[in-house]
């Protein structure tokens, strides 16, 4: 068992699993969704989908039963994205994510403005995206490696008082050891089999790899929902976690 999950989930809920709803409308989302178990995962909704469909889908989704991390990445002024994530948290999301690249005041507002709500989500920090390689962030200046400025922006959230990053799955390990079990550590790049990959993802890992070095939940789309049985796949993954 992951001892990692037991801080955020009863036994009868615990599932590390994260799936991405990367659909384009609500009824191709809807049909899909009508195929899982909310005991089995929670959902993950991005910025297509939530613009394409608003707050009704997320809230037809949590009504449901369902975990909903609303994965829009705010990075603003400290007001703007500390009101946009009180009004997630009273909308009922379990997580939400935000940019820790915004900074310290920004992080710490958001932190404040959902402190006292009723049902206080999981305030998520993205250090460096999965699908970034190094050059790319030599492209907007930084020059640091890869896994300096992921603990770098780590550091910087967990003092900012967030619960947790989002980070690749091989930066797990070293920012498990620096932060702590306490930290959440929500790892997308998620694939069955890492041979031949050839989508977006750049810096990737196997369930039971991510596990391993202490990911808290793994985020996985493609590979749950183009599965042609999404609640095997689940079923494996939970006793991968569990054994």
């Amino acid at each position: 068992m992951n001892p990692l999950m037991t801080d955020f989930q009863t036994p009868a809920q615990r599932t590390p699993v994260i799936v991405a709803l990367d659909f384009a409308n609500e009824k191709d989302t809807l049909a899909f969704v009508r195929t899982l178990d909310p005991a089995l995962c929670q959902i993950k909704i991005g910025k297509e989908l939530f613009t394409a469909t608003g707050r009704s889908l997320a809230e037809s989704l949590i009504n449901q039963g369902f975990k909903l991390f609303l994965d829009l990445k705010y990075h603003d002024i400290p007001n703007t994205v500390a009101q946009a994530c009180k009004v997630a948290a009273d909308m009922g999301v379990w997580m939400v994510d935000l940019h820790a690249s915004g900074g310290r005041r920004m992080m710490e507002a958001a932190a404040e403005a959902v402190a006292n709500s009723a049902a206080k989500p999981l305030l998520i920090g993205v250090t460096v995206l999965t699908s970034m390689e190094q050059s790319e962030l030599a492209d907007i200046g930084i020059q640091s490696p890869i896994e300096e400025q992921v603990l770098r922006l780590a550091k910087l959230a967990q003092s900012s008082g967030l619960d947790g990053v989002v980070c690749s799955a091989l930066e797990a390990a070293p920012l498990r050891r620096e932060l702590g079990g306490e930290f959440v550590l929500v790892t997308p790049g998620i694939r069955l089999d890492t041979a031949g990959n050839n989508d977006d993802q750049r810096r990737i890992m196997t369930p039971a790899e991510a596990l391993a070095a202490g990911s808290t939940y793994l985020v996985m789309g493609r590979p749950v929902t183009q599965a042609a049985d999404p609640i095997a796949v689940l079923r494996e993954v939970n006793r991968v976690a569990n054994s």
